[in-house]
């Protein structure tokens, strides 16, 4: 029974998450609007971005909104699944409050890697495939600022451009470097 309410609550929360990420890196990147990803996005966010706005304004272009209707989904996410295992989060230690922190910082690091990751590879197979798809916009402004900084120091070997492979092998190495080791450290405070 709790391996299901975790899934669900994972599931959840976790897609909410991601799609609030996605919502703010589209505006950060300046991403087409009339897109069916941007559209998509937007709908499923907005219940709870536009009352957030209100509160929340923006600042310097940031949607600062969104990004912390993310850390709010995370740390609720955080919070609902050490309820569900029996911690006694009412009764923790403030440690314990800044290891919770810590971890929705680096759950939002993770799954801001993995969007880029999934862009970059998306990208990637729809240029050999349908290099004029519906959302090869999208992509194409969500993955500049990985790829463009590469491109300009990496030339193509016979027509074959190999800064996804290296923008996905350095995600990685972020991943496993950064990421891992900073959850598992926070992770036995609690």
């Amino acid at each position: 029974m709790i391996d299901a309410a975790d899934f669900l609550l994972d599931t959840v929360f976790g897609l909410f998450t991601i799609a609030t990420l996605l919502r703010f890196y589209l505006q950060l990147t300046r991403a087409p609007f009339h897109n069916p990803v941007s559209q998509t996005v937007v709908a499923v966010t907005d219940f709870a971005v536009r009352p957030l706005r209100r509160v929340i304004p923006s600042w310097s272009g940031l949607d600062l909104s969104t990004l912390v209707l993310a850390f709010f989904a995370q740390a609720l996410l955080q919070l609902a699944t050490l309820t569900l295992h029996g911690y006694p989060i009412l009764v923790a230690t403030t440690s314990v409050y800044l290891a919770l922190l810590g971890l929705v910082v680096i759950a939002l690091l993770r799954l801001s890697v993995y969007i880029f990751m999934y862009a970059v590879v998306i990208q990637a197979v729809l240029s050999w495939v349908n290099p004029h798809s519906p959302i090869a916009p999208v992509l194409e402004c969500l993955t500049r600022p990985l790829l463009n900084p590469l491109r300009r120091r990496i030339s193509s070997a016979s027509g074959i451009d190999f800064t996804p492979l290296i923008v996905l092998i350095g995600a990685q190495l972020l991943l496993m470097l950064v990421v891992l080791p900073i959850t598992r450290y926070l992770s036995l405070m609690l």
